[in-house]
């Protein structure tokens, strides 16, 4: 696969990038690879961004979080041809038309992410298409308690952060809805679409709550692609992903790089969420198949042309690749960090010296391994040489 792939057509005049969201480094890395002259702002500044990157960072300590309507607000003069934006911004389009202020949206404009991002009408949808989706409700139906399981979410949702199991004769409040609670193992599809259109490039396991890493409850900590033959994500799943990103890109007038959240039940995928963005697995698809992730982007959202990329073959005869965020477990300074630059393996590197809060990410890990288990195995062995060096730095 060659990696400029879908960046050809892309009219060289829009070659000033901007890109905004909590952690730019694997986008915006994307991008200076794919020729882009980039500009990121994010919450860390790691020090592993792309040298030909221009790096902006705002706080993130608890007094003063990142919010998508800071960082458009604190980019307002940057001079950029095309803006592009990660998490949180899906759930702020007010943010959104902000950053695109006197320039091109490269993604998703408000008004989709507002019908996209509807927990109630992303169903309605699925379910008329024949999808699977959990139940989705304003609130727990008082005769089903005891019969179903269910879980409390937050309309702006992310990550898994604010989900929670729901609590018997409790209401759900406000700015929350409830969800059924599928019983399966959580799945992503990542796909590009364009005019109606989409092209899936990559169906992976995620890694949720996985206290191996320093996470909890539903905390979303990472992805592995697992070589054909998983025996969970199977070619049935597979042919279920395409015909989802094709469903989902059609109805909703999607565009650019997505990611579609489920939970995968007896091959059948529960469709939780859409993030109508950039993903954090798209860097191992980039990875593993050699496709450019942002010049793919590019080329959808300017001149609405999509890779000639085959899901199903690429994934035959390939082992699985993974990716774990680590979790700070106490309160801790980075050290000298320097020389985790040696492997390229360790991403999203912290400053040295860099203090480090109880449940904040300290970087990514990155395995390589012949199935599923083996690679989780081999990114816990990674994380645990994470935490030894941080054993001798906490405060």
């Amino acid at each position: 696969m060659n990696p400029e792939q879908g960046t050809r057509n892309v009219e060289l005049f829009m070659n000033r990038i901007l890109i905004a969201g909590v952690s730019t480094r694997a986008a915006a890395e994307s991008a200076a690879r794919a020729g882009f002259v980039v500009t990121a702002i994010d919450a860390f500044g790691d020090l592993d961004q792309h040298p030909e990157v221009r790096s902006l960072s705002l706080p993130h300590n608890p007094a003063s979080p990142f919010t998508a309507h800071a960082a458009a607000d604190a980019v307002r003069a940057i001079d950029a041809d095309a803006a592009v934006y990660l998490s949180p911004f899906e759930n702020h389009a007010r943010a959104v038309d902000d950053l695109a202020a006197g320039r091109a949206l490269w993604g998703n404009p408000p008004d989709v992410l507002r019908r996209v991002r509807d927990p109630f009408l992303l169903a309605g949808v699925l379910r008329r298409r024949g999808f699977a989706t959990p139940i989705t409700r304003v609130d727990v139906p008082r005769e089903s308690t005891g019969r179903k399981e269910w879980l409390v979410k937050p309309f702006r949702s992310g990550g898994g952060n604010g989900v929670r199991p729901w609590a018997p004769g409790t209401r759900v409040e406000s700015g929350f809805f409830a969800q059924e609670r599928i019983s399966g193992v959580p799945a992503s599809i990542v796909f590009v679409a364009a005019g109606g259109r989409a092209v899936p490039l990559g169906v992976s396991l995620q890694l949720v709550g996985d206290e191996a890493f320093g996470a909890s409850g539903f905390r979303y900590c990472g992805n592995v692609l697992p070589p054909a033959g998983d025996p969970v994500l199977t070619d049935r799943v597979v042919e279920s992903a395409i015909a989802l990103a094709q469903c989902v890109a059609a109805e909703f007038g999607l565009v650019g790089l997505n990611g579609l959240d489920c939970i995968m039940h007896d091959e059948v995928p529960y469709v939780i969420e859409v993030n109508p963005r950039w993903c954090s697995s798209m860097e191992l698809v980039e990875r593993h198949y050699g496709l450019s992730m942002f010049g793919v982007h590019a080329a959808a959202c300017a001149d609405s042309v999509l890779p000639a990329f085959d899901l199903a073959r690429e994934r035959q005869s390939r082992p699985a690749i993974g990716k774990a965020i680590v979790f700070a477990r106490a309160d801790a300074v980075a050290g000298d960090t320097r020389s985790w630059l040696d492997d390229d393996t360790i991403r999203d590197i912290p400053k040295p010296e860099e203090p480090l809060n109880d449940g904040q990410p300290v970087c990514t890990v990155i395995a390589a391994a012949a199935d599923a288990a083996s690679c989780r195995a081999a990114l816990i062995s990674k994380a645990n040489g994470i935490y030894r060096s941080l054993g001798s730095t906490h405060v």
